[in-house]
């Protein structure tokens, strides 16, 4: 089939507008996210234990706002300045994002601070990654990889383990509205399978938690090359 064919079936599957322009077929494209592939089969594949594909989202702009907080108030997001408002409630802005399809996965692996295989303690990760990473030399080769930017650790038991990431650009939109009401998508405090929402610019993760002693959340950052492009996130999170 014509390369034209594939580029409207993975569109019309992934429901997102079409991209300026990509660097690969495709047919190549839509093969990646076909075959069942995601970023621990390719990497430390040892420590994972479940995934879910989320589905897929558009980043418009170059900069995203990642937020373990699912109920910004409507005080910030009325700011003329939502980026400065958004860094002093405690969220992290990213810049430099590559525009374009976005594939949305929630990733379960075990605990990351510890090599014990007695070790039961899990970590639950939203990942993004721009349509094309997996097929990037430099990604196969193992040059390019995840960079921590920032963490945040809440040292009291916590309802539910959340984490979001939002195009700056359509923060504004109708569409995020459905996002922040939680009581329209993340479950019953007894239901503790995770939950996801996804739009056509944002995404975001909740799973209900049983008692506990706190909650530390890491944000990372993957760069095609030093000062590259962001071409994957990773809000992880796991219990204090």
């Amino acid at each position: 089939m014509h390369d034209s064919v594939w580029k409207f079936v993975c569109l019309r599957d992934l429901q997102v507008p079409a991209p300026c322009q990509v660097a690969f077929k495709w047919i190549k494209l839509y093969g990646s996210l076909a075959d069942g592939s995601h970023s621990y089969k390719i990497r430390n594949n040892e420590k994972h234990i479940d995934w879910m594909r989320i589905g897929a989202f558009f980043f418009d702009s170059p900069v995203a706002i990642l937020s373990e907080k699912l109920s910004l108030p409507l005080t910030i997001l009325n700011k003329d300045n939502v980026e400065k408002a958004l860094e002093s409630s405690g969220a992290c802005v990213l810049s430099n994002i590559k525009r374009g399809i976005w594939i949305a996965d929630l990733q379960l692996v075990r605990c990351p601070v510890c090599e014990l295989d007695t070790c039961e303690g899990t970590m639950q990760t939203l990942e993004v990654r721009n349509i094309e990473l997996f097929l990037c030399d430099e990604y196969q080769k193992g040059s390019w990889d995840y960079e921590l930017i920032g963490s945040y650790t809440i040292n009291k038991s916590v309802d539910a383990a959340s984490g979001g990431i939002f195009d700056l650009k359509h923060i504004k939109d109708r569409a995020m509205a459905g996002v922040f009401n939680l009581k329209s998508w993340a479950g019953k405090p007894s239901d503790m399978q995770p939950k996801a929402m996804i739009t056509f610019h944002s995404v975001a993760i909740r799973t209900n938690l049983q008692e506990n002693q706190g909650l530390i959340t890491k944000y990372y950052a993957m760069r095609a090359g030093f000062e590259g492009e962001v071409v994957s996130i990773r809000i992880s999170q796991q219990l204090a």
